[in-house]
């Protein structure tokens, strides 16, 4: 599955950014194929293990803010890998025709 997700800390002020790098590190330290951008952090794996992450995030989140938004979007097609890859690379051939 991919899913890609965003947490955002509520009831912080405006500067959240330290908050979102914390749990981007979780993300990144799982092993599991991710991407970050300016919107979402992309994450690719089994059920268990991309939500275990996202929880993980999450609970990052909770230990400095009194509540976090949680924004996530999955696709899941199972016996598929690599995936966050491949369906980009077939966009780009199809607008290179």
């Amino acid at each position: 599955m991919i899913v890609a997700f965003s947490v955002t800390p509520l009831g912080v002020g405006a500067d959240v950014g330290r908050a979102v790098a914390e749990a981007v590190r979780i993300v990144r330290a799982s092993g599991l194929p991710n991407e970050t951008n300016a919107m979402f952090t992309t994450i690719e794996g089994e059920w268990d293990e991309v939500m275990a992450v996202v929880k993980q995030a999450t609970d990052a989140i909770l230990t400095v803010a009194p509540r976090c938004s949680l924004v996530l979007k999955a696709d899941l097609r199972p016996g598929t890998t690599n995936a966050m890859h491949t369906k980009v690379e077939t966009v780009e051939r199809y607008l290179a025709e």
